[in-house]
């Protein structure tokens, strides 16, 4: 797995992938993106997990 921390907020991550707030929520229930929620219950992304996936994959 990648390296953890720092880490996004759903609305970073969505503005990242160019989708909505609740599409990354969705993703994350769903598996596609692993997170970690917070004591308040709000989840929160590793960065380098997120640049990673967002990086162009070469052709």
């Amino acid at each position: 797995m990648a390296e953890l921390g720092p880490f996004l907020k759903g609305s970073e991550v969505a503005a990242i992938f160019g989708v909505d707030r609740k599409t990354v929520g969705n993703w994350a229930r769903a598996g596609k993106l692993s997170s970690v929620r917070t004591p308040g219950g709000h989840r929160r992304y590793s960065e380098p997990e997120v640049r990673a996936l967002a990086a162009p994959t070469p052709a």
